[in-house]
């Protein structure tokens, strides 16, 4: 049975506006319009993003930039690059070597513009969120400390779940509000559904899943663990696994204003884990390959 609390922004221990700024802050983005920047280069046979990880850095704001001014000359935009993409001239001079006409000057202006004044929006909306977070400063410095978890997210948590968790007897009480929990459904002794959470608070979810594959990238417990459960089910279900994990952790931080954020290192498993578990583990997939395995002792 899953725990139910009051969801409405008037109960919550957080100002309605944070709520709402945090809320639009992430339907305003720039992915559409930066991969409109991309089509259209490639359209007119400019090879920037094979050679720059970032077309929308220091360097490629510049070349586009030229390539807007008129220039056209592959190197004079390849020796616009600047500092570890400089190793990389012949390769950037070949990559301008296309056909970049008058339209598509006219449009890639105009979509750099776009992503400009949605820059400016969410600078804006940033500064709004940090001003209405001002009373909740502390917690979010704890939140910050989570892997995967930056001021942004940490902002967008605070308005989604608030900082009082004396609603939420425990962790789980949380996970379960926000649908983290799978839910199983059983009548007359059988078992119905497939293990879904069900639909929760959307807005907590998306954040709380980018932070997820964030933390799956670093050298952290969580990042492990990630990683752990992307090889054996998949990357899908290690993403919910890490961000049912998160939020257990923001439960426990925001619980106790005297709780610190302590890692427990990519290496945890490493350490607790039974060796003789272990080692069986991999004779028997080793076996399972149709390999007879004899084990020595390391000298």
């Amino acid at each position: 049975m899953r725990w139910s609390a009051a969801s409405t922004e008037s109960e919550r221990n957080n100002p309605d506006s944070t709520t709402g700024w945090s809320r639009y802050r992430g339907q305003v983005t720039r992915t559409a319009e930066k991969n409109q920047v991309e089509k259209l280069l490639k359209d007119a046979w400019i090879k920037l993003s094979v050679v720059a990880s970032d077309i929308f850095g220091v360097s490629g704001r510049e070349m586009m930039a030229a390539l807007i001014s008129g220039e056209r000359d592959p190197k004079v935009l390849a020796q616009m690059a600047r500092s570890r993409m400089r190793t990389k001239i012949g390769q950037h001079e070949e990559a301008f070597n296309g056909h970049f006409g008058n339209h598509h000057r006219f449009l890639l202006a105009r979509t750099l513009a776009r992503i400009d004044g949605i820059t400016a929006d969410i600078n804006a909306v940033d500064e709004q969120i940090e001003a209405q977070l001002t009373p909740f400063a502390p917690a979010a410095a704890r939140l910050d400390e989570i892997p995967g978890i930056g001021p942004v997210a940490a902002a967008i948590i605070i308005a989604e779940v608030g900082t009082d968790m004396s609603r939420f007897p425990t962790a789980g009480h949380l996970c379960s509000w926000a649908k983290f929990s799978p839910g199983i459904n059983s009548s007359a002794g059988k078992t119905k559904g497939n293990g879904s959470t069900g639909h929760g608070n959307r807005y907590l979810a998306r954040v709380l899943g980018e932070a997820a594959v964030a933390a799956g990238r670093t050298k952290t417990f969580l990042g492990e663990r990630y990683r752990r459960i992307a090889r054996r089910r998949g990357k899908k279900r290690a993403v919910v696994a890490i961000r049912r994990s998160i939020l257990v952790i923001v439960w426990h931080l925001l619980h106790d204003h005297n709780t610190a954020f302590i890692d427990l290192g990519a290496d945890h498993f490493t350490h607790h884990i039974n060796p003789d578990n272990k080692r069986r583990s991999h004779v028997r997939q080793l076996e399972a390959l149709g390999y007879t395995v004899t084990l020595t002792p390391a000298a």
